[in-house]
């Protein structure tokens, strides 16, 4: 038996009497497919888990234009059947929808999809279904998406295909290859019957077969020709032919290689991402450690504020997920710069010179802040929403895929970090933030307000530190303590980069994130941080000063 499509594009079967002789479709006898549709559709509600998946079969290939539409009913848990044994289909899952059972769901009827009586939950019946079953109508599914005018349905749908190979999805992707156009949908059905193909009793055709798919790194390539090379319990072969098993052990090396080069990268992408992060954490406290000298162990409060401001935003707007998260960046700037101003004009000025007392003193101050946030958010963690353009991930093949809310915050660092030191390079603040961090004196004799200086100067620090709060809140949750996280690895950032370097905060950032991440799939994520921070111990005994230490008179002395 073999499988044509008809137009309207439904999977049908067709038996030929020989090689010769030309297959005649179930579609040229559209009165027996609706019976046998009928009669397959009115089996269900009683027939047996196994039996249910040859009475789906007989309905996806009648041709009835309500195949499809029972076949998904069934899959989502909406075909159900009334007291008086008549099937109909539910516009949402009953169970899901209400806990009333005195509610009637919406209607139609199975067979004709037109509506039905409405009748209360309590009298439905819902068709059962186990794993087994799912997995043959999601199989099913797919072949009545082979039909779909978009290439990338067609494409999902011969993938799942693949996933749930037998003589029926067979017949149907070889049905389906001439006829398809786009070149991606072909390859994939190229690679399903290969894949079907390595069970011919042919020697010849299997080792074809390994040979079309050697390229391939997906899943079920792999789980395809490894039984190929594998022992019987008696010590002989499962492949007898001695080609198929060379090729078929060449292919998998040639596999496992590619996939460790991609999970390589893979690792190297959590690494930069990890390392991004770091970076938006530290960048700030580079900034204010650098010029002031002062240790604000409320740096990671101040990140926490620019979590909580997108919190809210998002509360704000819920209707608008996107452009909230837009607006909460400038508004976590401001918000959490303006606490800095605060935090410096009421604490930090009248301990400049005493780094153990400004260290205590903000110490103290990052525990008000989060009792502050506990008591008005509760001490629960909160969940900002991921927008749409973040969600998901860019899949570059089965092997290596990134995930966009990571990849946009890769790229949202080094916009950050380009306008900071555009800041810093090419404005009136930047030449004297960078005169009083080089030598303070000297820029105050030259006339520069010093103190307004440190004033603006924390409260860039801070804002940034509140940019970088919303970009942690894509990745985690929002949380009280969401700050103590980070300030310890910001000043290590900092250190190793040297002190008040911006490009030394970058290079430090990036490379803690990575090696971080290398070294966790070998000594876990504690150990490797316990590493991290030894390598740091002892590159600080030999560079005190960091990576790229700061110049300047003060920094001599």
């Amino acid at each position: 038996m073999l499988l044509t499509l008809s137009a309207s594009g439904i999977a049908y079967p067709s038996f030929a009497q020989d090689a010769g002789t030309e297959a005649v479709s179930v579609a040229d006898a559209p009165a027996d497919a609706a019976l046998s549709f009928d009669a397959a559709l009115s089996a269900l509600p009683e027939a047996s888990y196994s039996d249910k998946e040859s009475l789906l079969q007989q309905i996806a290939v009648s041709g009835h234009p309500q195949a499809g539409a029972v076949i998904r009913a069934l899959l989502d848990g909406r075909l159900l059947a009334t007291a008086d044994g008549a099937i109909v289909i539910a516009a949402v899952d009953t169970d899901a929808a209400t806990a009333d059972t005195a509610a009637a769901p919406t209607l139609s009827v199975a067979a004709t999809g037109a509506a039905a009586p409405a009748a209360p939950a309590d009298s439905l019946k819902k068709i059962g279904t186990n794993n087994r079953l799912r997995k043959t109508l999601k199989g099913l599914v797919a072949q009545l998406s082979l039909a779909d005018p978009d290439a990338a349905v067609r494409l999902a749908a011969v993938k799942e295909m693949v996933r749930t190979l037998d003589d029926t999805t067979v017949a149907a992707l070889r049905a389906h290859r001439d006829t398809e156009a786009d070149a991606k949908v072909q390859a994939a059905i190229d690679t399903g019957l290969a894949l079907a193909d390595l069970s011919s009793s042919d020697a010849d055709t299997r080792l074809a077969a390994v040979q079309h798919v050697a390229d391939d790194i997906g899943a079920e390539v792999y789980n395809g020709l490894l039984p190929l090379t594998q022992q019987n319990d008696d010590g002989s072969f499962a492949e007898p032919d001695a080609r198929v098993r060379s090729a078929a052990a060449i292919a998998l090396r040639h596999i496992e290689s590619r996939r460790k080069l991609y999970g390589g990268v893979e690792t190297l992408f959590f690494g930069l991402s990890l390392g991004s992060v770091l970076v938006l954490a530290a960048i700030g406290l580079a900034i204010t450690f650098g010029v002031m000298g002062v240790i604000n162990m409320a740096h990671g409060e101040l990140i926490m504020l620019g979590a909580y401001t997108a919190y809210v935003m998002q509360q704000l707007m819920p209707q608008q997920i996107a452009m909230a998260t837009m607006l909460s960046i400038p508004a976590a700037f401001v918000v959490s710069g303006l606490m800095g101003v605060a935090i410096e004009r009421g604490i930090v000025r009248f301990l400049y010179g005493r780094p153990l007392e400004t260290l205590l003193a903000t110490f103290g101050l990052s525990l008000v802040l989060q009792q502050l946030v506990r008591s008005i958010f509760s001490p629960l963690n909160r969940s900002v929403q991921t927008p749409a353009f973040m969600s998901g991930s860019l899949t570059i093949n089965d092997a290596l895929s990134l995930t966009y809310n990571r990849l946009y915050i890769v790229v949202f660092m080094f916009i950050v970090f380009a306008a900071l030191l555009a800041l810093l390079k090419r404005t009136s603040l930047g030449l004297k933030v960078r005169a009083v961090s080089q030598n303070r004196a000297m820029a105050r004799a030259m006339g520069v307000r010093t103190e307004w200086v440190d004033a603006a100067t924390f409260g860039l620090g801070s804002g940034i530190a509140g940019v970088a709060g919303v970009a942690l809140s894509q990745l985690t949750n929002v949380g009280p303590n969401l700050g103590q996280a980070y300030i310890i690895d910001s000043f290590m950032v900092v250190v190793f980069g040297g002190v008040g370097s911006l490009w030394g905060t970058l290079i430090s950032g990036m490379s803690l994130g990575v090696v971080n991440k290398l070294l966790e799939p070998y000594a876990g994520a504690v150990m490797a941080k316990i590493l991290v921070l030894v390598f740091l111990i002892m590159f600080i005994q030999k560079r005190p000063r960091g990576l790229f230490p700061q110049k300047g008179r003060a920094a001599e002395g």
